[in-house]
C-alpha cells in the first residue's frame, strides 16, 4: 500500500477541487484575471498560486507597455517595493538566531544615531514643529512590527507636515533619513520607516551590503534568481512599465527606462523580482524554514514567531492616507482588527470566501500583493504596476482573484 504525507494529499485536495470547481461553474482563475482586468480598465497582472511543495496556478495578462506591444509573461519582472519587507525581516531574524542581535536591546548599541531620537508631539502656533526626547529606545522587534515610531509620511499628516517643512527626501524605495518619531516607541501600530533602520542593522553587524546579503543567505538558497535590487542591462527587456492614475481616473503609463543601481539598498523597498520567485520565498515559509532543498533559511520556531500576533493588543493594517497621489486609504480587512507579526500583517479572522484566520499578507505601494495562509497550504501573489496603492480597482481584483482561488480549491 503506498502511503502519501498529509501535505501530499492536501495537494492533490487543491488540484481535484480546482478541477470540480470548473465542472461545477466556478470561473477559472484564467478566466477571473481576464474579466476582472477588462472590468477594472488595469493594463497588466501575473498571478501564481502554489503549494508548499508545487505550483497550482500561474496566468500572466495584457502588455508589457502599450508602445511596444510585448505580452507580460509569468517571468515579467515588478517593482515590489514593500515586498521587500517580509525579506528583510527574515534577514534580521536569521542574525537573531545566530546570536548577532537580539530583539530586545536597544538598536543604538549598533547604530548609535537611532539614540538620539526624538518625538513629534504636535506643532506651534507659527506652525514649528514641537520635539522631545524619546524615553524608551526603539528595538529591533518595534522596528519590525512597525511600532518603532517612524512612520511614512504617506499615512500620517503630521510627518507629513514636518517632512515639507524640513524638505526631507522621503521617495518610495530611498533609505529614508533620520526623521523623528510620531510616537514613543511601542505604544502605537503605524507603517514606516523601521525596515529601512532594520536593513541598516543587517548590513552594520553583517558587514556586507544588504544586496550581498540577501544574496548569499535568502535569495541564492531559494532559487530566487530574477530578485535583486540591481537590475542587469539583459533583463530590462521583461521589466514592466508603470502606470499612474490620473484625476479622471484613467491610468496613464510611465515610459520605460533602464533603472540606475541604487546608491544605497533599502530594506523597506526597493527589490524587483518576479510572481514565480516570491512564490518561492512564501513557500520556505509555509515550510516552517526550509530552502528547496531542505536547507534551512529559518528556524522553525522562527517562522511561527513570524505567524503570531508580535503587537499584543494594538491594532494593524488600517491606514488614512496623506498623500492621494501615492496611495489611497488602506482597509484590507473591513469590519474586522488585525495584527502583525514580524513581517506580515496577519487576519485573525478569516476574509468572507478568501484566506483562512492566521493567513499572512503584505503588498507593495504599485499595487502587488501576495498572501500565505498555512491553513490550507496555500500561498498566492498578485502583481500588478500601478499607483495609488490601495486603489481600489487593484484591490477589487486581487478579492477577485481570491475568492476565485478558494471557488476553484
Amino acid at each position: 500500500m503506498t502511503i502519501i504525507s498529509r501535505r501530499e494529499f492536501g495537494g492533490a485536495l487543491a488540484i481535484l477541487g480546482a478541477q470540480a470547481g470548473q465542472l461545477w461553474g466556478a470561473p477559472s482563475l484564467d478566466e477571473t484575471l481576464r474579466e476582472s482586468m477588462r472590468r477594472r480598465k488595469i493594463p497588466m497582472v501575473t498571478a501564481m498560486t502554489a503549494t508548499a511543495d508545487k505550483t497550482t496556478y500561474s496566468g500572466a495578462f495584457g502588455k508589457r507597455d502599450a508602445e511596444s506591444g510585448v505580452d507580460v509573461t509569468i517571468d515579467s519582472i515588478f517593482a515590489i517595493a514593500s515586498m521587500t519587507k517580509a525579506i528583510t525581516t527574515t534577514a534580521a531574524l536569521q542574525l537573531v538566531e545566530r546570536g548577532k542581535l537580539t530583539l530586545d536591546e536597544p538598536a543604538s548599541k549598533h547604530l548609535p544615531e537611532l539614540g538620539k531620537v526624538q518625538v513629534l508631539t504636535g506643532f506651534d502656533a507659527a506652525g514649528k514643529p514641537i520635539l522631545r526626547p524619546a524615553t524608551k529606545p526603539v528595538t529591533l522587534r518595534n522596528l519590525m512590527t512597525h511600532t518603532s515610531g517612524f512612520a511614512y509620511d504617506t499615512w500620517d499628516a503630521d510627518i507629513a507636515k514636518y517632512t515639507a517643512q524640513a524638505g526631507a527626501n522621503l521617495t518610495p524605495g530611498t533609505v529614508a533619513p533620520l526623521i523623528p518619531l510620531a510616537f514613543e516607541p511601542g505604544t502605537r501600530w503605524q507603517y514606516g520607516y523601521g525596515l529601512d533602520w532594520t536593513g541598516r542593522l543587517v548590513e552594520t553587524v553583517s558587514g556586507q551590503t544588504l544586496e550581498q546579503y540577501f544574496q548569499s543567505n535568502i535569495l541564492q538558497p531559494l532559487g530566487m534568481k530574477d530578485t535583486s535590487f540591481i537590475l542587469p542591462p539583459e533583463k530590462f527587456d521583461r521589466l514592466v512599465s508603470v502606470s499612474q492614475r490620473q484625476g479622471d481616473g484613467v491610468l496613464k503609463e510611465n515610459p520605460r527606462t533602464q533603472p540606475a543601481p541604487p546608491k544605497a539598498y533599502n530594506g523597506g523597498g526597493g527589490l524587483n523580482s518576479t510572481a514565480p520567485d516570491y512564490v518561492r520565498f512564501m513557500q520556505m515559509i509555509l515550510r516552517h524554514g526550509r530552502g528547496p532543498a531542505k536547507e534551512q533559511i529559518l528556524q522553525a520556531k522562527t517562522v511561527q514567531m513570524m505567524a503570531s500576533n508580535q503587537i499584543g493588543p494594538l491594532g494593524a493594517g488600517r491606514l488614512k492616507t496623506a498623500r492621494p497621489a501615492l496611495s489611497s486609504d488602506v482597509d484590507f480587512h473591513p469590519g474586522f482588527e488585525d495584527k502583525y507579526t514580524f513581517g506580515f500583517l496577519m487576519n485573525p479572522a478569516a476574509y468572507k470566501g478568501g484566506r483562512s484566520a492566521g493567513s499572512l499578507a503584505w503588498a507593495g505601494v504599485y499595487n502587488t500583493y501576495y498572501w500565505i495562509d498555512p491553513r490550507r497550504d496555500l500561498c498566492a501573489v498578485v502583481m500588478m504596476q500601478f499607483l495609488p496603492f490601495a486603489d481600489k480597482e487593484g484591490v477589487g481584483l486581487l478579492g477577485d482573484f481570491e475568492r476565485a482561488v478558494y471557488a476553484n480549491g
